[in-house]
């Protein structure tokens, strides 16, 4: 999905809405895994300073992660984009399951990361609401979609986290998205050390001084029984 197709086709913004209805369910369940748990811990021994996340899925926070800044935006928070109000995805939630008591399909039909695969004649039978705060809309979840930009003032905020960084840790990220690997380039402009942990190679690895390639779950916790043990 787009931000241009969800802008301006009411019927995939219908389609994307009727998804993630379903999906939803799939997201709100997931808890945070050992890398995540690992950074709060981190975090709290004063061993890493402020993180940036490219995911949109608040584990980081529930890993234990504080003033985490969500780049792409998250997925617990929804957006009018008539009325700018911002409010919770719980409560848009509990309105879509009053005003579609039966539409969902069989769990064996939506997919790990909550997308859910729905025929034609199902989408049909999906109500939306509309936003609380101005009673139109269209409503979107506050995430960064494909054709849209990070916020300057959130992206100015990210480099001034760098710029003070004595080192940038990548973990995780294949940095293919220039959201994410410009902060890469401008550590490596100023001279600031960097190291990435990431299963397979990434658009960073040339201007990396440190590369692990293994499963963060292992390396993390690992990094916090040796520094912060």
């Amino acid at each position: 999905m787009t931000y241009q197709t969800f802008t301006r086709d009411p019927q995939g913004r219908h389609r994307y809405w009727a998804r993630s209805f379903v999906g939803w369910r799939q997201i709100r369940g997931a808890r945070p895994n050992a890398g995540h748990r690992a950074v709060g811990e981190l975090q709290a021994a004063g061993l890493l300073g402020g993180v940036i996340t490219q995911n949109v899925d608040g584990l980081h926070q529930a890993g234990g992660a504080r003033g985490v800044v969500e780049l792409h935006g998250g997925l617990d928070r929804t957006v009018c984009l008539n009325c700018g109000d911002v409010a919770s995805r719980a409560a848009l939630d509990e309105r879509l399951r009053t005003a579609n008591p039966f539409f969902g399909p069989r769990t064996d039909e939506i997919n790990p990361d909550g997308d859910a695969e729905l025929p034609d004649d199902v989408l049909d039978g999906f109500v939306m609401v509309d936003c609380l705060a101005c009673g139109a809309g269209p409503l979107k979840p506050d995430v960064v979609f494909f054709g849209e930009t990070v916020p300057r003032d959130r992206v100015d905020h990210c480099f001034a986290l760098v710029e003070d960084a004595g080192s940038l840790v990548v973990l995780g990220s294949s940095l293919t998205v220039m959201s994410g690997y410009r902060f890469v380039l401008r550590a490596a402009k100023l001279g600031i050390p960097v190291a990435i942990v990431n299963v397979g190679p990434t658009r960073g690895d040339v201007k990396a001084d440190v590369r692990v390639d293994a499963p963060l779950g292992e390396v993390l916790p690992e990094l916090v029984s040796r520094l912060a043990g």
